[in-house]
């Protein structure tokens, strides 16, 4: 246990943050989740929609440093090749 009033404070800012990372993760997380289940079900539109959502989510998470820019990118990459080849599959 911290035993300086600094080191309590750190500790109370650290259980904050911790907590608000976590939400930003999960957020990201399931919103990919959610694309990911509308590519599967070649559901084209909505899709299209919540990748601009997830876009969005992961550029927070990387400008707040949840995540790495480059990790960010690497995944709106990835999730926008999904979507692009299963247009093919469809068309």
């Amino acid at each position: 246990m911290p035993i300086t009033q600094s080191a309590k404070k750190a500790l109370r800012q650290n259980k904050r943050r911790r907590i608000k990372n976590l939400n930003q993760k999960r957020g990201f997380q399931s919103a990919i989740k959610e694309f990911k289940r509308m590519v599967a079900e070649k559901k084209m539109d909505e899709a299209k929609k919540q990748l601009s959502l997830v876009y969005k989510k992961l550029d927070k998470a990387a400008k707040t440093g949840v995540i790495k820019e480059n990790k960010a990118d690497r995944l709106k990459s990835r999730l926008s090749q999904r979507i692009n080849t299963s247009k093919r599959a469809v068309s």
